[in-house]
């Protein structure tokens, strides 16, 4: 009960997470005005502004996946013993998701939301993705400590590729959320008037757009090449199919333009990849089970 409990958090942060792309893409990153964690002043905001809304929706729902991560580490801290893999993710998960929360907070704050192009948003709201990458990492190691009962030793043979390979899926993250910003905030009426603008260099994150399809490749490939030395498991089959499928969403995305629907499908995608990735390298890493109290 307990690991399908970890599961279900897992899933929340995900539904929490998909919701930002709608938020920043509607331009209600603002509705909430400059306050925080209320809404224009308000704890309940009124529903005749559709941004306002929206941007109190998002908050609340994260608000529950905060809840959740804490109760869940809580209940953790109480079954298992000290020095766990149980009791390190847990610890981990509401480091991570408290780092969130603050860039969440310090986005709105400093009033980095809307139509704000600076240098100190687009390096903002990479860190909030790479921290939201490693919530998720982290409760994917928790849900699957509590669901295998094994400890991860990071001592094997294949510490070094999950590394590298993880370092490069945050690091293509982190350039999304820039490509992301770069896209809402210069959005193109054409696939050419977009290609133009990034090779003319009209602005620095039309200038950064481009960097992100090169990583992407990089890191694709290096990812499919673990996965494929590593076929008997189960994991890797899906880090494979996901790199595919993401790929396909991904020149879908540049094609249309960036539609809502398909950066939302982008990044959960992105999501799932992550969360396979990381199940993979639990699986190439682990010892002997350590029991809960009890």
């Amino acid at each position: 009960a307990l690991a399908r409990s970890a599961w279900a958090v897992l899933g929340l942060n995900i539904l929490t997470i998909i919701g930002g792309p709608v938020v920043r893409a509607t331009g209600s990153g603002a509705g909430g005005g400059r306050n925080w964690p209320d809404c224009q002043g308000e704890i309940i905001p009124g529903c005749d502004e559709v941004a306002s809304v929206s941007e109190f929706s998002l908050r609340v729902i994260s608000g529950l996946a905060l809840i959740t991560v804490i109760s869940l580490a809580v209940v953790v801290r109480r079954r298992f013993e000290s020095g766990t893999s149980a009791r390190r993710w847990a610890f981990w998960s509401v480091s991570a998701i408290l780092g969130e929360a603050a860039i969440g907070a310090g986005l709105v704050l400093a009033e980095l939301v809307e139509d704000k192009d600076s240098v100190l948003r687009a390096v903002s709201v990479a860190l909030h993705l790479v921290m939201t990458f490693l919530l998720l990492g982290s409760l994917t190691l928790l849900a699957w400590t509590l669901t295998t009962g094994k400890e991860t030793h990071w001592g094997g043979p294949h510490t070094r590729a999950f590394v590298i390979g993880g370092v490069g899926l945050l690091v293509l993250g982190g350039t999304g959320a820039v490509t992301a910003l770069a896209d809402t905030l210069f959005p193109a009426e054409s696939l050419a008037e977009g290609l133009a603008a990034d090779l003319e260099a009209e602005h620095f994150l039309t200038t950064l757009r481009v960097i992100h399809p090169f990583v992407a490749v990089g890191v694709a490939w290096y990812v499919m090449w673990v996965a494929n030395r590593v076929r008997d498991q189960r994991a890797a089959r899906y880090v494979s199919l996901l790199v595919l499928v993401q790929f396909v969403v991904g020149v879908l995305n540049v094609v249309f333009l960036t539609p809502i629907w398909s950066q939302v499908v982008h990044l959960l995608l992105a999501d799932l990849l992550w969360v396979s990735w990381v199940v993979l390298g639990a699986d190439l890493m682990v010892d002997e089970a350590v029991p809960a109290e009890g």
